[in-house]
C-alpha cells in the first residue's frame, strides 16, 4: 500500500476535549476511526477512548497482515464497541452511559470500507468533487430528507446536535455500512467531527482537501473553522489519506508511506493519548490519579470484549 495521511484533533472552545481518533496499518491493511464523546464530567472522552481504543486494539491483533473480511471487521466490532461502552457505565454505576459517534474506514486491497453512527462523517474525493460521503444520524437531517428544511437552515437550527444514532446511551446503535468501494490513486478518505464539517460546510470541506497534501490541508482547514466558529467553536478533529498508486512524477513523495517492506506482523498507529490537556476547573476538576484509574478501567472493558 501506498498513502498519506496526517490527523489532528483541537480542543476549540470547549473545557475538554471529548473527541478521539486513531489510524492504524499493517503490510496491507489500514485502519482509520474517529469518535466524538457525548456527556459531562469526563464520560464522554471515556466512551470516545474506549471505541477508539478498541477498534484499534482488535484491528492490531486481526490484520497480520490483512483482515479476512473487512465488513464483518466493521460489523462485529463496532458493536462490540457499544457493548464495551455499556459494561464500563454498568461497573461504575453510572445513571446514564456515556456516548459517542463514531466512524471507521478501512481501506484494503484496494478497496474502502466504511460505517459509522451519528453525525460525524466520512467524505470520499475524487477528481476535485465528493464522490461520497456518510448520511448524519440526526434529527435534523432527517427535518432536511422530510423536506422540513433546507440546508441553510439546517446549519442553525437548535437541534443541529442531536443524533437519533450512536455508541453507549440506551438504545441500540444503528450503524450504516458503506458498499465495498474501489479507490484510485489521488482518492482522497477524510474522516471528520461536527466541529470541522459544520462550520465549513460541503464546499469548504472540498476546497481545503483538494488544494494542498493532508499534512498542510488538515491544519489550514482546522483553523479556518475555529475562525468561522468564533467564541462557540467545538472539539475539531479531522483524519485525511490519499491514496496513492502506481508511479508518479508530479507527486510529492517526502510524506508517503509505503508499507511494502514492514514485516506480516508489524504495525504502525498514532493515537491520542487520555491525558488533561485543559486548566482544571470547577465543571471538570480531574486529579492525575482519575486520569489514571480512568485509563485502567478503560483497559479492562476493552480487554474484556476482544477476547
Amino acid at each position: 500500500m501506498k498513502f498519506t495521511i496526517f490527523q489532528e484533533s483541537r480542543i476549540g472552545k470547549r473545557k475538554t476535549n471529548q473527541d478521539r481518533i486513531a489510524h492504524s496499518y499493517s503490510r496491507d491493511s489500514l485502519l482509520m476511526v474517529l469518535a466524538d464523546g457525548m456527556g459531562g464530567h469526563l464520560h464522554g472522552e471515556v466512551a470516545a477512548h474506549i471505541a477508539v481504543q478498541y477498534l484499534t486494539h482488535v484491528f492490531q491483533r486481526e490484520a497480520q497482515p490483512l483482515l479476512s473480511d473487512p465488513g464483518m471487521f466493521l460489523s462485529r466490532e463496532i458493536t462490540q464497541a457499544h457493548h464495551a461502552i455499556l459494561d464500563y457505565s454498568i461497573e461504575k454505576g453510572l445513571r446514564e452511559a456515556p456516548r459517542t459517534t463514531i466512524v471507521v474506514c478501512i481501506a484494503q486491497g484496494g478497496y474502502a470500507y466504511w460505517a459509522h453512527a451519528g453525525d460525524s462523517r466520512l467524505y470520499m474525493l475524487r477528481n476535485g468533487r465528493i464522490h461520497a460521503q456518510t448520511h448524519d444520524h440526526s434529527r435534523v437531517q432527517l427535518m432536511v430528507d422530510q423536506g422540513l428544511l433546507d440546508v441553510r437552515s439546517a446549519a442553525i437550527h437548535p437541534n443541529r446536535n442531536r443524533v437519533y444514532s450512536c455508541l453507549g446511551g440506551t438504545h441500540v446503535p444503528q450503524i450504516e455500512f458503506s458498499r465495498r468501494t474501489s479507490l484510485q490513486s489521488g482518492d482522497i478518505l477524510a474522516l471528520c467531527t461536527d466541529g470541522v464539517w459544520g462550520p465549513l460546510g460541503n464546499d469548504g470541506m472540498l476546497r481545503g482537501l483538494s488544494r494542498e497534501s493532508p499534512m498542510f490541508a488538515v491544519p489550514g482547514l482546522l483553523s479556518e473553522a475555529e475562525t468561522l466558529a468564533g467564541d462557540r467553536c467545538d472539539n475539531l478533529s479531522l483524519i485525511a489519506m490519499v491514496w496513492r498508486e502506481g508511479e508518479d512524477d508530479n507527486i510529492d513523495v517526502t510524506h508517503i508511506i509505503s508499507t511494502q517492506t514492514m514485516a506480516m506482523s508489524d504495525f504502525t498507529t498514532r493515537m491520542d493519548s487520555f491525558q488533561r490537556i485543559h486548566p482544571p476547573s470547577k465543571e471538570m476538576d480531574l486529579s492525575d490519579d482519575e486520569i489514571e484509574q480512568a485509563i485502567r478501567e478503560i483497559n479492562s472493558a476493552i480487554q474484556k470484549f476482544s477476547k
